[in-house]
């Protein structure tokens, strides 16, 4: 992990980005996160896809074989909003000498205890990004967290601050259009794919706002790829962005 200096001073943000209750409610699904059939189902239908993005990102980034299976090999990677380590197990898998980040203590928990279980080498801790002495990594990611955080400008502000030079970002979140109100917040909590107040629509965010808050972070944001839903596809990577997209950014020249 490098120690170079940020374009982003983290001290000056303007206050914490971690919402209490936002941390109480993921907290208290944090024992069955790994079960593929309960409260967090939908995150890991929608992890292979993210994966698949991640893993075409990191290739092109660095220039890598895409028949490698450690990619990731000597890379420093952060997941910052990491819950119980959904996305860093495979981080690590793909090589990279991952640290995982959550707000709530009780995910780190479950977490480090998962990756005991499975032989992963995987640093968890929890609090607020811009707080914890960690350095900067090649790679930061941040998955549907943006809409959960109080200060999104400071928050996006910290991810950058973690970012090495050359680096490598990859974020994805909720588009804040009528269909993502319909399906993600209606009907998604209704029939119970996703607990109950896990969402507020008003905190989504536009792909236009978060190239915005990126470029604040002196940050430069590739094009949008959409994750869509389809009976016959499920969740799946897609030009339609009116439901969910995932971004890469980069230091700006």
């Amino acid at each position: 992990m490098s120690d170079a200096t940020a374009p982003t001073d983290t001290n000056s943000l303007a206050g914490p980005t971690i919402r209490p209750s936002e941390a109480a409610h993921f907290g208290k699904l944090a024992r069955d996160w790994w079960d593929p059939t309960g409260s967090s189902a939908m995150l890991h239908r929608l992890n292979p896809v993210r994966l698949g993005f991640i893993r075409a990102a990191v290739d092109q980034h660095w220039g890598g074989d895409p028949d490698s299976l450690r990619p990731l090999a000597g890379k420093t990677a952060l997941d910052v909003g990491c819950g119980a380590g959904l996305l860093c197990e495979p981080l690590a898998r793909l090589g990279g000498q991952v640290t995982g980040v959550d707000a709530a203590p009780e995910n780190v928990m479950a977490a480090q205890a998962h990756a005991g279980e499975a032989g992963l080498d995987i640093r968890y801790m929890a609090g607020e990004i811009a707080e914890l002495d960690i350095g900067t990594f090649d790679l930061v990611t941040s998955m549907e967290v943006l809409e959960h955080v109080a200060d999104q400008r400071a928050f996006v502000a910290a991810l950058a601050a973690r970012l090495a030079p050359g680096g490598l970002m990859v974020l994805s979140t909720p588009n804040r259009t009528a269909r993502s109100r319909l399906l993600l917040v209606g009907a998604a909590e209704a029939i119970g794919l996703v607990p109950k107040g896990t969402h507020d629509w008003d905190e989504f965010v536009t792909p236009d706002e978060l190239r915005e808050l990126l470029a604040h972070a002196g940050l430069t944001m590739s094009l949008p790829e959409g994750i869509a839903f389809s009976p016959g596809k499920g969740l799946h990577r897609s030009a339609d962005q009116s439901l969910n997209y995932i971004v890469t950014a980069v230091r700006s020249a």
